[in-house]
């Protein structure tokens, strides 16, 4: 069995077993005929996933690496706001006539701030300190900017990483302060383990822990009986990761430049109805 599969089956369970329903209360989101998305939820879900024994992505059911590698480098690597940049329609629902998201995620890593060694954005410091003073316990990147949001079509979900280096392991945590569980969790799994991947890469690391904490894990009303068939579904050994090593600078990486090696998954599940 993945290691990610056992742990998204093993969330899911405590979220359907142990989880407070919505029901009663007034909530903001809704599924497309208007009415009103519930959700069951956990508070302060942590999951935990080491890089060095495999690459966490579901064999339940496919994630689609390269959509999401595709979003992250639009964000962390493009650090683009506009989804003209983005190869995918995900964020279409959240963007301007002219294809802004307003000021969320990729602009607030694109920001330059002032510190002793000179200007950097967040991006850009975290590649400064993993190369001169890699065993900080200050490198951080945070897209959570209260002056900005009221300029966000989108407060950022996944919001912070935190980045530790352990001996020569680059490990990192996740912040996320809600996730919908079915449509979102591997999604964003797969894509940090991708982004822990590339640091460590071009910092001469090896991929370590990664740690995701999520603060709202919630599983919507209507998608409760596709969960459950999820969960009881095969699953597989995981897939060997394999990346372009000539990459040496992180603003070199593709798409193109990750491999799934052996990637055996159940089918596909479609229609997944989504509440906005």
């Amino acid at each position: 069995m993945s290691k990610a599969d056992d742990v998204f089956i093993g969330m899911c369970k405590e979220i359907l077993d142990k989880g407070i329903s919505s029901e009663g209360e007034e909530v903001r989101a809704k599924w497309t005929d208007g009415m009103p998305a519930h959700t069951i939820k956990r508070f302060a879900v942590v999951n935990r996933y080491n890089l060095s024994e495999e690459f966490p992505i579901l064999t339940l059911r496919p994630t689609n690496l390269k959509a999401a590698i595709d979003e992250l480098l639009w964000i962390w690597q493009k650090k683009s706001n506009n989804i003209n940049d983005l190869n995918s329609s995900i964020w279409d629902s959240w963007a301007n006539d002219e294809g802004s998201i307003g000021k969320a995620y990729g602009y607030q890593l694109g920001i330059k701030h002032k510190y002793r060694e000179g200007e950097f954005d967040q991006v850009d410091r975290i590649l400064y300190d993993l190369r001169h003073t890699p065993y900080s316990r200050r490198i951080i990147a945070n897209m959570y900017n209260h002056s900005d949001l009221h300029e966000m079509n989108l407060y950022p979900c996944a919001y912070s990483m935190t980045f530790n280096v352990t001996g020569r392991k680059l490990n990192a945590i996740l912040n996320q302060r809600s996730q919908d569980v079915l449509v979102a969790n591997n999604w964003n799994v797969a894509q940090y383990a991708i982004l822990i991947h590339m640091f460590a890469q071009v910092s001469s690391f090896e991929a370590g822990e990664f740690v995701h904490v999520i603060a709202d894990a919630h599983i919507y009303d209507r998608h409760i009986p596709i969960i459950k068939e999820l969960i009881q579904r095969t699953s597989y050994p995981a897939p060997r990761l394999l990346i372009n090593p000539d990459k040496k600078h992180f603003y070199d990486f593709t798409v193109d430049d990750f491999l799934l090696e052996g990637y055996q998954t159940n089918e596909q599940i479609r229609n997944i109805p989504v509440a906005v």
